[in-house]
């Protein structure tokens, strides 16, 4: 399949579904979140997902799903951990160019207020901070680009990625 896809990685409050939204509106593509298709496949919230099992069984359901995307002409917002998967992440390059949307720490800690309850697929003692630190080494591993979001709007950022995916082509 040619990549025509775009797909978003980064940490949960970075933007991606916001930012798609404006992107695939932008480039007169589709829009798929993955969150949200994992939520209505399983006809459960993320958070309950891991209250049910545990993380590690959210991370399975995403790579799951994400294996079966068979898509063309869109743009992909991720879960955040969909870079803890190397076949979802060998899947995602090769239907799409892979985009970091890096948001500093500060930041993401400032738009994420229900860190506990938002169903985020962490190992329940796990800091913020250490899952930000071990998750921007993988999304710096898989990102084609790295879109530095600091100081831009979602509309700035969503013409920032046409312009270089475009260049790119």
């Amino acid at each position: 399949m040619m990549r025509s896809n775009l797909t978003l990685i980064g940490m949960p409050g970075a933007g991606k579904s916001t930012i798609g939204i404006v992107l695939a509106k932008q480039m007169s593509l589709g829009f798929i979140d993955t969150d949200v298709l994992i939520q209505i496949n399983q006809q459960k919230s993320l958070q309950e997902i891991i209250d049910e099992s545990d993380y590690l069984n959210l991370r399975k359901i995403e790579e799951e799903e994400i294996l079966k995307i068979n898509i063309k002409n869109h743009v992909i917002a991720t879960g955040g951990s969909a870079v803890y998967s190397k076949s979802t992440m060998r899947h995602l390059r090769d239907i799409s160019m892979v985009i970091f949307l890096k948001v500093k720490y500060e930041e993401i800690k400032k738009r994420i207020h229900n860190f506990e309850s938002r169903g985020i697929a962490r190992h329940k003692d796990q800091t913020f901070r250490d899952l930000f630190n071990e998750r921007q080494i993988l999304y710096n591993k898989y990102a084609e680009f790295t879109i530095d979001c600091i100081n831009f709007d979602q509309e700035e950022i969503a013409e920032i990625i046409a312009s270089k995916v475009l260049i790119s082509r």
